[in-house]
């Protein structure tokens, strides 16, 4: 069992270093009649990757090679992105092209403009961006019409979609913004090292400045449960304030503080500051990770015509994501409690693994540093 959770280790910290979040990009629809105007925001590192805009191989993109790449931006792009009424094809030109920063970095930005050759009910979305290099992108899709707009999400297993008509009613928001939820909490690595490190001593006591098993498993299942509530109730604070617009913070500072949470979490492991009050620690580092699921919650968009219901949806997903983690942490943390690999490996290891991987996260998040780009150029 020492071998799995060690292996769940690795995992999380192999994926931690590749990226903190997966390839997304961000497409707008607006449909009057049979007119559509729309935005594309597809990000740098995914074209450069797909056809290439580095061309002096410096590792920087600049606009002027950004520029040189239009066309075939494009080309790729709008090859792999049919909208079709009434069975027939919608022609897309592009009318512009941007240039904006989402949380994870630069983006191409494509304005686009089509006109459908006849107006039906629904359109269908063919998006298959990327599919050729990368399987696990996504395309975040905002629908609007009518002043409405509803949240639609692309992958390999669903790249066809149906909007407009009856396509988009409030329990399918519900269950887009559920599964949404989910993912983000399983793909937010910097969320899931900080949940861990405040778990990992959640079946330990600390006495004679030693950290030794505890004691019943109803015990440590009441220590998880405070850390857990206390995060849930912060996070889903600071998220539902910053996703209506009441709060909004810088997305660089936000993503730098979480860093800096998780280094501190860790760190108070080896050397605890906060031994039997973590659960203050999980509340008050957990506002600010409500920020961090805000940011998530705004790249995909709130549908204005079932905003409660999708923002309670995402809310719950996060939850959900958050209990499968702890249903499948605590009984092996509890069963390996005793032993010396769960205290020396798993709690002092891994938590000063963690820590050392967040503070190269905050590094690059606060000053801009790309650490882990430069250490993987170096021979």
């Amino acid at each position: 069992m020492i071998r799995a959770l060690m292996t769940v280790f690795a995992l999380l910290l192999a994926g931690g270093v590749a990226a903190h979040k997966p390839s997304d990009a961000y497409l707008t629809v607006e449909r009057s009649g049979a007119t559509l105007q729309g935005q594309w925001d597809i990000a740098l590192r995914d074209l450069d990757n797909a056809i290439g805009l580095d061309a002096n191989g410096d590792g920087e993109i600049t606009w002027h090679e950004l520029k040189a790449r239009h066309a075939a931006i494009d080309a790729y792009a709008l090859g792999r992105l049919r909208i079709a009424s009434a069975g027939e094809t919608c022609p897309l030109t592009v009318s512009d092209h941007l240039v904006d920063s989402h949380t994870d970095g630069a983006y191409a930005v494509l304005r686009f403009i089509g006109t459908c050759p006849q107006s039906g009910p629904t359109l269908t979305i063919n998006y298959r961006l990327f599919r050729d290099v990368d399987p696990q992108h996504r395309g975040l899709l905002n629908f609007v019409e009518s002043g409405e707009s509803r949240s639609v999400v692309f992958s390999e297993e669903t790249p066809l979609r149906v909007v407009g008509g009856d396509g988009g009613g409030p329990l399918v928001q519900f269950a887009t913004y559920v599964h949404e939820g989910v993912w983000h909490i399983w793909l937010g690595f910097d969320h899931i090292l900080f949940l861990l490190s405040l778990l990992l001593p959640a079946v330990l006591i600390r006495r004679d400045r030693k950290w030794r098993p505890g004691g019943s498993f109803r015990a440590g299942f009441i220590e998880v449960a405070k850390v857990v509530t206390a995060f849930t109730i912060a996070h889903s604070i600071t998220l539902s304030l910053a996703a209506l617009g009441v709060v909004s913070l810088p997305s660089r500072w936000v993503e730098s503080v979480i860093a800096l949470s998780v280094v501190l979490a860790a760190l108070n492991n080896l050397f605890p500051v906060v031994a039997n009050g973590r659960w203050i620690a999980a509340f008050a580092f957990g506002l600010l990770h409500g920020f961090g699921f805000a940011g998530a919650l705004k790249d995909l968009g709130l549908p204005t015509g079932s905003l409660a219901l999708s923002l309670a949806g995402f809310n719950i997903g996060v939850e959900l994501g958050q209990l499968a983690i702890v249903a499948l942490f605590l009984p092996l943390a509890y069963a390996l409690r005793a032993t010396w690999g769960y205290r020396r490996l798993l709690l002092a290891g891994g938590s000063a693994a963690i820590a050392t991987l967040a503070a190269v996260w905050f590094a690059e998040r606060a000053f801009d540093l790309p650490l882990f780009a430069a250490l993987a150029s170096v021979p």
